[in-house]
Order: structure tokens, then sequence, then C-alpha cells
């Protein structure tokens, strides 16, 4: 029997569009079936995902509103004197608002000591010829530096700086070019404090030259520091009082608040007044206002979703889940609050919900500015509170969009749904390769039978047309 490569190819028949219409019969119904659920879950997977977005971006908003930190931001406003800026503040949420006049009187400064004329003719000099051990001490610091035999001034200046141990002492040297003076050591001390001066000692009488001198404990000391470069604490003027501190830090000189001196104000020659910092510390209005803003961006971003995908024609047209939600988002705000003084609910302190069920803020109560200028701690306990709005929305929007929120099952289902769908279609063509390979094997035997027919009859009719008185018409 040959072998037929076509359907149709023995008998002429065209078989191969027998087949294909078939196959066409049962396979188009059924992927079109398939094409149209397809469809259907991805629009749906993909409307659940625009509001699980719109929920997540709404919930960090809501997480920042329940804390209460948010709410308890103090801003400090300076009105600096004309001369320049003479101090920097930074508040604390404990501080209470207020007012207040700062001058800065003195700055401080750590001490600087100076070698004596003609201690050192030049920076090639040598220190000490045997070598020993110098400590250095100012307030609580101190440190140890070992003098090498023939150690140069220059030498003793380079490892000073060089300490590991060092805690702020830095040395130079000054050739000042007079055969009288020589070349003069300076070393400077960070530490600031009026009891912080720099002390300089050894354990030999070989390096007194290097020790600071002290009229009564140490009249032999080389190192000089003049009244002028004495260390000293910085000095402040409150409203008229006198603030000291070892730095130009003032940590709680107005409580909760630290005051950083920058500059020395300017004094009035004639009165002998300083000029002074105008210095307004307030709540901050601005972060809330900001907050609240995104609060109400956010939720309407929210509402737009919800109402956008439930319109008619829409995937989630219908959905109950969706209504629940809105339903369950206007509840949460109307929430009654209980220690939030005089505020009710946040629609008490300035905010609205519009006919289309957008939140905006409105005055019909109070406006937000009001509320500020009232009762503004009261705002965040409205919000933050144990009770607070926050809290209340925290929990409804975690149940949707945390790890195993009711849109993240809704999510999981769908796609499972997808998957299964995926799976259909594999093994519906896989039946309609079955039924093809079905229909060949049975024309294939048709058209055999046939094309062996024809060859019967094509014989046959060669056959009687040799017969004597055999006409074909």
């Amino acid at each position: 029997m040959p072998l037929i490569t076509s359907a149709g190819v023995g008998s002429g028949l065209d078989l191969e569009s027998i087949i294909k219409a078939s196959v066409d019969a049962e396979n188009r119904p059924k992927m079109q079936q398939f094409a149209i659920k397809d469809e259907r879950l991805s629009v749906e997977l993909s409307a659940i995902g625009e509001v699980k977005s719109a929920l997540s971006t709404l919930n960090d908003t809501v997480e920042k509103l329940a804390d209460i930190d948010n709410f308890n931001k103090r801003v400090a406003n300076i009105t600096q004197p004309t001369s320049g800026d003479i101090i920097s503040v930074t508040p604390t949420s404990d501080i209470s608002v207020g007012n207040f006049d700062i001058a800065v009187t003195q700055l401080a400064q750590g001490s600087r000591a100076v070698s004596t004329d003609g201690a050192f003719a030049s920076a090639d000099a040598v220190v000490s010829a045997s070598g020993g051990t110098l400590t250095f001490a100012a307030g609580t610091n101190n440190f140890n530096l070992t003098v090498t035999a023939g150690m140069t001034l220059n030498e003793l200046r380079d490892a000073i700086n060089a300490d590991d141990n060092n805690f702020g002492v830095t040395a130079n040297i000054i050739n000042t070019g007079d055969t009288g003076i020589g070349s003069k050591l300076v070393l400077t001390s960070s530490v600031t404090g009026s009891n912080n001066n720099l002390v300089i000692t050894s354990d030999t009488a070989e390096l007194d030259a290097i020790e600071t001198h002290d009229a009564t404990t140490n009249p032999t000391g080389g190192m000089v520091i003049a009244d002028d470069d004495k260390a000293q604490d910085a000095k402040i003027l409150v409203d008229g009082l006198v603030v000291t501190s070892e730095t130009n830090t003032f940590k709680d000189a107005v409580q909760d608040m630290t005051i950083t001196a920058k500059a020395k104000s300017v004094q009035d020659a004639t009165t002998l007044e300083y000029e002074t910092a105008k210095l307004n510390i307030d709540y901050d209005r601005e972060s809330v206002n900001t907050l609240i803003d995104e609060l109400i961006t956010n939720y309407n971003a929210v509402i737009g979703q919800i109402g956008f995908r439930t319109r008619i024609g829409e995937p989630l047209n219908g959905d109950s889940s969706m209504r629940s939600l809105d339903d369950q988002l206007i509840s949460a705000l109307s929430k009654s609050l209980t220690d939030a003084g005089p505020f009710e609910s946040i629609f008490d302190i300035g905010l609205g919900v519009d006919k289309e069920g957008y939140l905006e803020k409105s005055s019909l109560v109070r406006s937000i500015n009001d509320a500020m200028d009232s009762n503004f701690d009261d705002i965040g306990t409205a919000f933050a509170g144990e009770n607070g709005v926050a809290k209340e929305l925290e929990t409804l929007l975690g149940n949707y969009v945390d790890s195993s929120g009711l849109l993240k099952q809704r999510e999981d289902s769908l796609n499972s749904q997808i998957k299964e769908l995926e799976d259909d279609v594999i093994d519906h063509e896989y039946r309609m390769a079955s039924l093809e390979d079905r229909l060949r094997k049975q024309y294939a035997g048709l058209d055999v039978l046939i094309a062996q027919m024809q060859q019967t009859q094509n014989y046959l009719g060669a056959q009687l047309a040799n017969l004597p008185g055999f006409t074909k018409k």
C-alpha cells in the first residue's frame, strides 16, 4: 500500500479541509471561551491590584498619622541681628511655645600656650639631650608623650600632632626671625571651659621650657598662657539672664531646647547693650498640614479607584467587598473621639466629606488653622491617640493589604484560576491534537479505499472497452 502523506492525495478529495473544519468546529468555541475567561480574570486581577496599591499608599500615610511624634514637632523661628547669625536652635517636642531674646556675650575657647623668648633658637634646636616624658592635660583629658634624646623642636611638634592619644592639642612653630626671640612653640588646646587650661608637666628639669608656667605651682615652666589665651566658658543672655557653658552648646538653657552660640553679639559702645536674636518657638503647623494634605490625597485616590473599578462595564461592578470597603472607610473616619478635647470627631478639626465621598478641608465647624490655634495637641490625639482615627484606619487597612489580607487572598485566588485556565488550555490543545490524529487515521483508510475503487473502475473500464461490440460513449 503506497504511503499517503496528505489526506485526499489518493482519492483526490479535499480531505484536509474536512479534517480542518472538523477540528475547528471543536476547537474554536472552546478557545474563545478560554480567551474570554482569561481576559476577565486578568482585568479583575489588574483592578484588584490598582485598589490594593492605592490602599497601601494610604496605609503608609495612616502609619505616620498613628505616630504621635509627628504631631509633637516644634519649629524654631529665629530673627538674627543685622550683623549676622549668632545662634542656632534645636527644640524638642517637649518644649513649650514662647518667645525669647538671646545674646551671645562670650564664646567658649580653649587655651593657648606660647614658649618664652629665646627658649629655642630655631626649629632645629634640640629640646632634650637625654629625653624624658611630657604629660599634657586639660580638664579630664590627658596623654603622655615620650621625648627621645636629641629630639628637635620640629620633631617634637610632629610627635605631638601625630600622637594617637592626643585629645586635641595642636602644636605649631613660629619662626620670628629675631635672634633674641628665636622660634616660638605654640600649643593650642581644643578643650574649652574656664577651668580647662592646658597644663604640661614633665619628669625632668631638662624639659622645663615645654612645661606650662604657673607662678605658684610651676614658676620654672616656659610655656606661658596669656590672660586672653586662657580657656573660657561660653556665655549667653536669655531674656537678660546669664547662662554659662563649657562649650558653645547650651543644652536646656531653655528647658527642652539646645542653643548653639555661633558668634559673639555686637555690643553698643554707648549703651553697652548687646544685640539679640529674636527666637520664637511654635508648633510645627506646616508638617501637620502637610500630613493632613497627604491623608486627603491618598484617601481620595482610594475612593476614586473604588468608584472607577465598580462602574458599569468595569470588572468590579457590583462587587460586594468594594462596597463594604467604601462603607468601612467612611465609618472609620466618622469614629467618635473620647479623649481629644473639644473634638468629637476629625470633622471637628476642619475636615469634611463631599457628596461624592471625597475627603476635603472644610471650615463648616472650624478650619484646621483655627483648631491648631486653640487645641493643637488635641489634633494629635484625634489621629494618633489610643482611640484615634489613625488606629482605626490602621486596623481596617491591615485587613485588606497585609500579607494575609482580603485583597491578597483575592489576588491569590485569581492567580490560581489563571493557572488552572492555562492548564485547561494545554489539556484542550492535547485533545485537539488527538482528535486531528484520529481523524487523519480514519480519513486515511477512506482515502486508500476510494483510491483502490477508482483503480478497479479504471481497470474494468479498460477491459470492457476492449470487448467486441463495446462502444464507449
